[in-house]
């Protein structure tokens, strides 16, 4: 049994404000009659790009997960000093009643008009409508539609928004434009199909087209081409186009192209992720902006999410979900346009594998996280007797991770486990093969190639157990190479392991580009808080006990591209 102190340590605010006091800034919900098509662009932010919403503190951005429909959804990241505001300026009529309308999820989300009627909900664990209307002034040609968070109270996020009515540009104008022509698809892969068309005419002008799939309007776009994401592979599908012009009227159907999107290509799952852990309770944690800037770093591990009673997910089982100094650095990554995947469990501390009492317990625990932080990813650190020597809890994690994966399109499941020199040991062996069996669909087994005991060749022990990994995953799940390579993750050590074999900057060098030309998944290492030179310092929380340049060991991995 391996003994890792040190590779996976361990440790022993939120005041939601009055509801009294939220209830000042918002306004009770009128039902809205749609007077036309919605007049607001990019909607349901199908685009992948925020244009033309523009939010506070740049804290808005497009995610895949959750969403209310399609592939897009708005997520608002606030801040203790910043509501994540995000609003588009859309022209209107003077003296005329309009309804808005959108789908929001969080804590405190309000939807409103400058200068006008607002209302707000709470709704962290699903998303729920809210409506109101409102009358434009005798002189007001121009509104600004907004959704916002609340501070301090975790990430927001908003689907389908729409504001029925009439457009601007003086209400005289009834006439629609003519259909778009020449629909035809001009590539697909097996989660997307590209489409084009020629343009629609109109006696004022074309402000945008509407893609529908079936019935359903997946994207609103200005040009005369888009891609259409979030398909599942081998599905047949239906699309046409409509035109629409400034004051809302809207053209009839274009011609209709039918596609079947391609094969998934024996399950890769097309994620890549250079992310090394960095640990907030523990080992001088540095500054993420610093290190960012310096590195080019985009993603981190943060450690470690344990439970703090009760099958109750918390940071280091002391540190608060939300609101402590852990979202504070989840805040600066994203700012600095990165983002982060939480690691559960590792070697020490009271993990929610073993702890909460049932897989649906866990898959709950779970859900509590990825909805405080809106997560495109997430890491199980399976190790020790409690979780990864125990295969009933082993069987629990993998059954609550494909329900969250499930519950939540698009997000990314991770492993993470211990590994002999030549592959999975008979536990990690076990942990494959009841994924397969479980159906849980995971997308990353990730190893950790450090303190197995296996002499000073770290490149080449790495990339044997690597190997043996690809092998097993072949052999039990039937995939090729390729597919294998897809499915993989590897999790170093930087400098001195527990062990004192010492992977130097040269040799995680060499393991960086062998990752990438096999293609594998994931690129991370233990841990960013040791990224700091300290020759002849042991084996410490705080540097690497080696020669190194600083923040080199992240430098290297933010090579790692896949």
């Amino acid at each position: 049994m391996r003994t890792r102190p040190l590779g996976r340590p361990w440790r022993r605010f939120l005041a939601l404000l009055g509801t009294a006091g939220l209830a000042l800034a918002g306004a009770v919900a009128l039902p809205g009659t749609a007077q036309a098509a919605n007049i607001l662009t990019n909607p349901g932010l199908e685009s992948g790009a925020l244009s033309p919403w523009s939010c506070t503190g740049n804290l808005g951005s497009v995610v895949s997960s959750p969403t209310h429909s399609g592939s897009k959804a708005l997520a608002g990241a606030v801040s203790s000093s910043d509501i994540a505001k995000c609003g588009q300026t859309v022209p209107v009529q003077p003296n005329t009643t309009y309804a808005l309308t959108g789908w929001v999820r969080g804590s405190y989300v309000y939807l409103g008009v400058d200068g006008g009627a607002s209302t707000w909900t709470s709704s962290p664990s699903a998303y729920s409508r809210l409506s109101v209307s409102f009358t434009t002034g005798a002189s007001q040609t121009s509104a600004t539609i907004y959704v916002h968070g609340w501070y301090a109270q975790g990430t927001y996020y908003a689907d389908d928004i729409s504001l029925d009515g009439p457009g601007g540009g003086g209400g005289s104008d009834t006439q629609a434009p003519t259909a778009p022509g020449g629909l035809t698809s001009t590539g697909k892969t097996s989660s997307s199909v590209s489409l084009s068309w020629n343009a629609a005419t109109d006696n004022v002008g074309v402000t945008g087209y509407d893609v529908y799939s079936g019935s359903a309007k997946v994207l609103t776009v200005a040009g005369t081409s888009a891609t259409v994401s979030g398909l599942s592979a081998s599905t047949g599908y239906t699309f046409t186009v409509k035109a629409r012009d400034a004051a809302g009227n809207t053209s009839a159907a274009s011609n209709s192209v039918s596609v079947t999107t391609n094969a998934g290509g024996g399950g890769g799952t097309g994620f890549k992720q250079a992310a090394p852990y960095l640990f907030e309770g523990w080992g001088d944690p540095p500054s993420v902006s610093t290190v960012m800037s310096s590195t080019g770093i985009k993603w981190f591990t943060m450690a470690f999410m344990l439970d703090g009673g009760g099958c109750n997910p918390m940071w280091d089982s002391n540190r608060p979900l939300t609101g402590g100094v852990d979202q504070s650095v989840i805040n600066q990554v994203r700012s600095a346009g990165g983002d982060i995947v939480p690691s559960f469990g590792g070697w020490q501390g009271s993990k929610l594998g073993a702890n909460c009492s049932s897989a649906s317990a866990l898959a709950g625990a779970l859900q509590k996280v990825i909805d405080a932080y809106s997560l495109k990813a997430i890491d199980m650190d399976i190790e020790n007797t409690d979780e990864f020597e125990n295969e009933a809890v082993q069987a629990r994690i993998l059954t609550a991770l494909k329900t969250v994966k499930a519950n939540n399109p698009g997000l990314k499941t991770i492993v993470t486990f211990g590994t002999s020199t030549t592959g999975p040991t008979y536990y990690g062996n076990r942990l494959i093969e009841q994924a397969k069996s479980l159906g849980a669909d995971i997308d990353v087994f990730t190893i950790m190639p450090f303190d197995f005991g296996g002499g000073s060749d770290m490149y080449g022990n790495t990339v044997n157990a690597t190997e043996g990994l690809k092998n097993k995953l072949k052999s039990t799940f039937g995939w090729d190479d390729a597919t294998a390579y897809a499915h993989i993750g590897i999790s170093g050590m930087n400098g001195l392991s527990d062990q004192q074999e010492n992977t130097t900057p040269a040799i995680w060098t060499q393991i960086r580009d062998w990752a990438n030309s096999h293609h594998i998944a994931r690129l991370a290492y233990w841990a960013v808080n040791r990224d700091r030179p300290c020759p002849g310092g042991g084996v410490v929380s705080n540097c690497s006990g080696i020669s190194q340049s600083t923040w080199q060991f992240t430098s290297i991995t933010a090579g790692f591209t896949g």
